[in-house]
């Protein structure tokens, strides 16, 4: 179906040229030939309906668009279409419309055997992405209130048992054995540098660093370099040549000579 700004328009019909059943009615403000080499290209586009899943059967030449009527005004041609496709079913035939005709949305309702055809039409279909300037959303974005929206319809959604993943640990988990590339590794680390990370130019308001400062009251740690040096390299028998503290020690005379030359 297809409406412009005319005051009226032509129904259709297409069917194979050596049938007189009709497989499908529209109706259009242009030409019928005009809209059927319309529908033959969405056909080798690759559009799923029963329609065009008809049309790719078979060759160009074999199908034809007849005019079956012509209307003055869009909601008379509208009705005209309603009209022609009851007609043409309750002459038996098998027409493809998903819909009864009509000006506008016509409320569609798919049925369980329509939604489980579409879906083994459509299994193993790869669908090509679009990126960059061609894409359609390209340099657009979305408004606040639309992404506050989807925020909270999300939200709490995906914690606990509702997360798909909740419970899974070790092979169970989607992710297990999975590792970052060093390409992917790069790309992350240099995204979260700068005005890129999230926490670029802020600091922390005095209430959150009180927290924070309570929160590791009581906590054993190091109270300086030196004693950072006796925990990490001293007591463990570890020493750094980058660590000033390593180096002092090892110029020290150890016990053991000591106790040498004093014999």
């Amino acid at each position: 179906m297809e409406t412009t700004t005319a005051t009226g328009g032509v129904v259709y019909g297409i069917r194979l040229r050596r049938e007189v059943e009709y497989r499908y009615v529209g109706i259009t403000t242009k030409t019928a030939s005009r809209r059927f080499h319309q529908h033959l290209r969405v056909a080798t586009e690759g559009r799923k309906t029963p329609f065009y899943d008809w049309l790719r059967k078979h060759d160009r030449s074999e199908v034809i668009a007849d005019e079956l009527d012509w209307i003055e005004g869009l909601p008379e041609l509208g009705q005209a279409e309603m009209d022609w496709i009851s007609y043409l079913r309750r002459e038996g035939d098998r027409l493809l419309n998903l819909s009864e005709g009509g000006l506008g949305p016509t409320g569609v309702v798919w049925t369980e055997e329509m939604r489980e055809a579409a879906r083994i039409r459509s299994t193993g279909c790869k669908i090509a992405r679009q990126s960059g300037p061609g894409a359609s959303f390209y340099g657009k974005s979305h408004s606040l209130e639309q992404r506050e929206k989807w925020s909270q319809e999300r939200k709490g959604s995906y914690s606990g048992p509702e997360n798909p993943n909740f419970g899974k640990f070790g092979p169970e988990h989607p992710s297990f054995g999975h590792s970052v590339s060093e390409k992917t590794r790069v790309a992350l680390s240099e995204a979260k540098k700068g005005a890129g990370n999230p926490n670029f130019g802020k600091k922390a308001s005095a209430e959150t660093r009180a927290k924070m400062s309570a929160v590791r009251k009581g906590v054993p740690k190091p109270s300086s370099q030196r004693s950072a040096h006796t925990r990490h390299h001293t007591n463990k028998g570890v020493e750094k040549a980058d660590c000033k503290y390593c180096v002092e020690d090892s110029a020290k005379p150890s016990l053991s000579s000591e106790s040498e030359s004093e014999s």
